[in-house]
């Protein structure tokens, strides 16, 4: 009925019959045309990436003394981040997608405000958080830790920058669980814990692979708070940051294409897999 009662209208405007199609055909080549441009503007940066390395920039830079340890640093302090956000921020994300009213409402206002805040505040706020002269630097310094140009810093930095978008990633991925299901295994003998590592977690484990690999580019590539708090030992954000003031933009394209090939790879594959798997829950091929 819809078509019969549109068609008609639109027709004389489009010149028939034969004009509401060939409409129809232009909106969708302009729209595609659109959807190319954009694509091609977004894929641009990374097309300049590769246009402007040479193999001799390349060799120069990454065969120097010490100059692949910022990768290691940053795999090391990239992947302690993920471990910590795994174990804190599962159980955030499950209880904001299960609290309902004015307590969920304050919940993701506080995953939002973090989300929004500039990194380089993060970074700030984290100084009087975690310093040396907090309550909490002193607790560290008893132990011999610290929260300030360190491994642990860098791995704290990273986490509040990634944290939001593991745990808002996750209260989406279970938000799509039905509540039932989890209940059924419970009234089948299944404790609490035990419906939510078999039937909770399978289920939601696609949406919880992406939140978890885009954690990890963002996490990987933090720059703002790891500046302020963690500028020591150098990861890779921070080795372009100083390549880049120090012998300039050329020098520093080979640590900006490593930490490319770092940081993408995991997101890539978490959202192909992610992508199946959601797929073959719903039984498509």
């Amino acid at each position: 009925m819809r078509g019969t009662t549109e068609q008609p209208l639109l027709a004389p405007l489009l010149g028939g019959q034969a004009g509401w199609g060939a409409g129809r055909r232009t909106a969708t080549g302009a729209s595609l045309a659109a959807a190319a441009v954009s694509w091609a503007m977004l894929m641009a940066p990374l097309g300049a990436l590769v246009a402007h390395l040479t193999p001799s920039t390349v060799e120069r830079a990454l065969s120097a003394p010490g100059a692949l340890q910022p990768l290691v640093v940053s795999v090391e302090a990239g992947a302690a981040s993920l471990d910590a956000l795994v174990v804190v921020g599962t159980p955030l994300g499950w209880l904001l997608a299960r609290t309902i009213g004015a307590v969920a409402s304050v919940l993701e206002a506080g995953m939002l405000a973090m989300l929004l805040l500039p990194p380089l505040v993060i970074g700030l706020l984290l100084v009087f958080l975690v310093g040396p002269a907090t309550p909490v630097g002193s607790l560290l310094a008893h132990v011999r830790l610290s929260a300030s140009n360190t491994l642990l810093a860098l791995v704290i930095a990273q986490s509040y920058e990634a944290g939001p978008y593991y745990v808002l990633g996750a209260q989406a991925a279970f938000r799509v669980v039905d509540p039932a299901l989890p209940e059924l295994a419970q009234l089948g003998g299944d404790s609490g814990w035990r419906s939510f590592r078999r039937v909770t977690v399978p289920l939601a484990a696609p949406g919880l692979v992406l939140a978890l690999s885009t954690a990890w580019a963002r996490a990987i590539g933090a720059f703002g708070a790891v500046l302020i708090v963690a500028y020591h030992p150098y990861g890779l954000p921070l080795q372009i940051f100083t390549t880049l003031e120090e012998t300039g933009l050329a020098s520093a394209l080979p640590f900006a294409a490593v930490l490319v090939l770092v940081a993408l790879p995991l997101p890539l594959a978490g959202y192909y897999w992610s992508s199946r798997a959601e797929r073959r829950h719903r039984g498509v091929a």
